[in-house]
């Protein structure tokens, strides 16, 4: 099987599909290691922190130049793999190939597009029946979507989520009895998880989403005493600098899909963590021109940012 491996991960490295086939038996072998994960999945530092990718293939080639290829280099990412990039497909297909491979090297969680709902509307459906005439490579995919984690904790210290809080959760031990292994609810503490934003506001609000919460300083602060954390990095909102730190640098947006759309000329982030939590931000641009591929049609609607 290794070699097998191996070598579809060379193949989607080159921006390649691989067979309908090797996708299927790529996700259960996925779904075997992903399963025995939980809700909070425990990583260690040193690890590099990754925010949305939303199908850019050619900027996580970037990312990779800029924080190292891995297994050299430890990474969590932070879900929105998929939707409005252009290769959707190669972009989740090589994450998840190098996370059978590497299972202790790499981290995914869930993010709000990896959803049956949402990628029905924002490209990753139509994508997939465009590369692969048939609905199936999109149907294995959003089976491991539901079995992705909710978030993770780096050395009991720093939690990660796509989204943010949600009012129905004081602690950690509240997200780990969650049932995942569902389509993102419409509401509740796992859809607030996947959808919410800190804010300037004062306890919790209404988000403009239509999902999930906005969420104020003093929120953030109560939470990460109650749960003796200093940090909470998350990802899910444009950030034009890359990253975006707030409230006394309790709560983190890391964004790391430069150039987003192909139009926004943002520059994106990582966030690398040595072994002692110190944190060094590393920007970067989008890949040039000539770096890219030919996308397989004229570029994607103009999606609601």
């Amino acid at each position: 099987m290794g070699s097998d491996l191996d070598r579809q991960i060379e193949q989607l490295r080159r921006c390649e599909v691989i067979k309908e086939s090797e996708v299927k038996d790529l996700c259960n072998k996925a779904r075997e290691i992903l399963v025995e994960e939980s809700n909070v999945q425990r990583v260690d530092a040193p690890v590099t922190i990754c925010g949305d990718i939303h199908g850019q293939f050619y900027d996580l080639k970037e990312l990779f130049k800029v924080g190292g290829e891995c297994p050299e280099t430890n990474y969590l990412f932070m879900g929105d793999f998929v939707d409005r990039g252009f290769y959707s497909v190669e972009t989740f297909l090589l994450l998840l190939a190098l996370k059978v491979r590497y299972p202790d090297r790499i981290t995914l969680i869930r993010g709000n597009h990896e959803s049956r709902q949402i990628t029905q509307v924002y490209g990753f459906y139509d994508e997939c029946l465009r590369k692969y005439a048939s609905v199936n490579v999109w149907r294995y995919c959003c089976e491991i979507f539901d079995y992705l984690s909710l978030s993770a904790i780096i050395d009991d210290r720093i939690l990660c989520v796509h989204g943010g809080l949600s009012p129905s959760i004081n602690t950690l031990d509240q997200i780990r009895t969650i049932d995942r292994k569902q389509e993102v609810p419409h509401d509740g503490a796992m859809c607030d998880l996947l959808w919410s934003d800190p804010d300037e506001i004062e306890g919790w609000g209404l988000s403009p989403r239509g999902a999930g919460y906005l969420f104020g300083g003093d929120v953030v602060e109560s939470f990460i005493h109650a749960n003796n954390l200093e940090l909470i990095a998350r990802a899910h909102q444009l950030v034009m600098e890359g990253y975006k730190s707030m409230f006394k640098d309790t709560i983190v947006t890391v964004w790391s899909a430069p150039n987003y759309c192909y139009r926004c000329n943002n520059v994106a982030a990582i966030l690398e963590l040595d072994e002692h939590l110190n944190r060094n931000y590393r920007i970067f641009e989008a890949a040039p021109q000539e770096a890219r591929g030919i996308p397989a049609k004229k570029p994607a609607p103009d999606y609601f940012l």
